[in-house]
């Protein structure tokens, strides 16, 4: 009787999501067992994705957007995909900083105090988007400080959003910034310190996680709080993408304020493979940073296909926010997923489902929308 049931919610549920949404209605009733098996318990894994036709008529692009499971409101915890705003405010901030007489540049050496390494900024984004490196995440932060970040964002339409956080280590939540010294032919920059605002508490549904999570080591056998975590939402993300790769469709004051060179810059960073910045291919395959489409395989991807994108996994999430693009077949999208595979509910214990479900699952997805969109073209 109960599985007479479940199935019963999951035909209604689902024939209701074919009467609205489309061309995620064959996908989401696929029989592929790679989707399947997250679709069968889609509440458990809070699925979110959305989909993004490019229609272009007559030298005219609009797009056509579909979704599932889309909720503002459902928090989940975005990961590495913060890094991506962070990359692209960085350039953003360069110009700025230009405009009022202080002439560095991406490949401007510079050092946090404290620190007897020299880094650039176009060195930091690079290795976020090859490898994912939260040291470079780290370090832009304290270049551009929270309410910068928050602020820029909100500013430009993109939002609910609330970056509050470094990654890992102690202080990754402090509001004062380190200070930060460029190398300048005509002498030192140093870049001002800034005290940012405390975060305050999420007040969203499933920012409550689980029923546990490790602590110094020992099992704590509460649910796990992400109140005070970073908070990116599928759509500010996607909307993101939208701005960076068609910003000829949003008033001047919703895109970001970069040159030429950095959108060239910016996209060759994201679309490069780690072998292409000689990382040991052996550890970092092609498909590291890159789930949709490749995921589930450690082989080379195809030349003519470039995926310009920023995943995330930590705490059992997995998100990906991509725009896939084949220059052979003249196909391009925009797709945006994300779902949780921790199934024993423990949060922190490094127990998740990562290789053999979750990025199975954004590989096929990746794959069947790819598909359709062959289809479209033929």
């Amino acid at each position: 009787m109960i599985k007479y049931l479940f199935n019963l919610t999951l035909i209604i549920s689902l024939s209701g999501f074919a009467q609205q949404k489309g061309a995620l209605s064959e996908i989401i009733q696929s029989e592929d067992p790679k989707l399947s098996r997250v679709i069968q318990n889609v509440e458990d894994h809070e699925l979110q994705i959305i989909y993004s036709k490019v229609i272009r008529n007559n030298g005219k692009v609009s797009f056509d957007d579909f979704q599932y499971g889309v909720d503002a409101k459902d928090y989940f915890y975005p990961a590495s995909t913060v890094k991506l705003p962070i990359a692209v405010l960085s350039l953003e901030k360069i110009n700025e900083l230009n405009e009022k007489g202080f002439k560095i540049d991406r490949n401007t050496s510079y050092r946090l105090e404290n620190d007897s390494l020299d880094h650039t900024i176009a060195g930091d984004i690079n290795a976020i988007f090859a490898v994912s490196d939260n040291d470079a995440y780290n370090r832009l932060f304290e270049f551009l400080g929270q309410d910068y970040i928050n602020s820029k964002l909100r500013s430009k339409g993109l939002k609910p959003v609330r970056i509050s956080h470094r990654f890992s280590g102690e202080g990754s939540g402090d509001t004062l910034t380190r200070q930060m010294v460029f190398k300048l032919q005509q002498g030192d920059f140093k870049l001002p310190v800034t005290n940012n605002a405390k975060a305050d508490s999420l007040e969203l549904s499933k920012v409550i996680k689980g029923v546990g999570y490790i602590k110094n080591g020992e099992q704590v056998d509460e649910p796990f709080s992400f109140a005070f975590k970073n908070y990116f939402p599928l759509e500010t993300q996607h909307n993101l993408m939208k701005r960076l790769y068609f910003p000829q469709l949003y008033p001047e004051n919703e895109v970001f304020q970069l040159t030429k060179e950095d959108l060239n810059f910016l996209k060759a960073a994201m679309s490069r493979l780690p072998r292409e910045m000689d990382y040991d291919e052996s550890e970092y395959y092609d498909s590291y940073g890159k789930f949709f489409l490749y995921g589930d395989s450690k082989d080379r991807m195809p030349s003519h296909v470039k995926i310009y994108n920023k995943v995330g996994y930590a705490y059992g999430t997995l998100t990906e926010t991509a725009y896939i693009q084949d220059e052979k077949n003249d196909v391009d999208f925009l797709l945006s997923a994300s779902l949780l595979v921790n199934e024993n509910g423990i949060f922190n214990d490094g127990v998740y489902e990562y290789e053999d479900l979750g990025i199975p699952f954004l590989a096929e997805l990746g794959r069947q929308i790819y598909q359709m969109e062959l289809q479209r073209k033929n």
